[in-house]
């Protein structure tokens, strides 16, 4: 019981493992699509940062959108500990979420139809867990790369707040934060599903429609 509270609260300063200087080895380009995971990439991808839970559902959530996104990979973000491994990031002991890199094309997908993806994809209310996943690892984020990104993502916390609220959902617990590093996981994380096509997801919406992208594509600050 001690354990499973631990990993459902973020380390204090100074508790968190120290990590590494060097990089895991990943995997160097996207089973699905062959492009190269950390690029180069074509001039104008855009690049958005989001965890939901498991990553290897999340990602497919996103590789499977269709055209304009560019490639996706999983990776380690929000905590303390560099470089960390898969088994320390389980620990609880790095503060790290396990999260999505979405590089797009702006033109053809715009930020707001990833914010769909994520808002429908998970349950924003659960706090430190999707799921049978528990753990600080599990929670719900999106780390924004600039203004823009944040007045959409704060914008559509809001008003899917309110669209859970009249479901009976209690309060969003989604944390919208600058974008921190990001530490690619290890070759056997990257597009897990795709490799094992039984694998296990544990991913599940609460069936609440996102109206995100028609409601802020036209808005003055729409994050495209």
């Amino acid at each position: 019981m001690f354990f499973q509270r631990a990993k459902t609260q973020m380390p204090a300063a100074g508790q968190a493992l120290p990590g590494r200087a060097q990089a895991l080895p990943t995997a160097e380009r996207h089973v699905v699509n062959g492009e190269r995971l950390a690029g180069p990439w074509p001039e104008g991808t855009r690049t958005a940062l989001f965890g939901f839970g498991c990553f290897w559902g999340a990602e497919r959530k996103f590789w499977q959108a269709g055209p304009g996104i560019v490639v996706t990979a999983v990776g380690y973000a929000g905590g303390q500990t560099p470089n960390p491994t898969y088994e320390e990031v389980c620990s609880g002991l790095t503060g790290h979420n396990e999260v999505v890199l979405v590089a797009y094309d702006p033109a053809r997908i715009a930020y707001e139809d990833l914010l769909r993806i994520f808002w429908e994809s998970h349950d924003p209310t659960q706090g430190m867990r999707q799921g049978n996943d528990v753990g600080t690892q599990y929670r719900s984020g999106i780390y924004v790369a600039d203004a823009a990104q944040r007045a959409a993502a704060e914008r559509s916390r809001e008003a899917y707040g309110r669209a859970l609220a009249e479901r009976g959902y209690g309060p969003v617990t989604t944390e919208i934060v600058d974008a921190p590093p990001f530490y690619y996981a290890e070759e056997y994380h990257q597009q897990y599903l795709a490799r094992n096509p039984g694998g296990y997801c544990g991913l599940g919406g609460t069936g609440v429609a996102c109206q995100t992208g028609l409601d802020l594509a036209a808005g003055p600050n729409s994050a495209t």
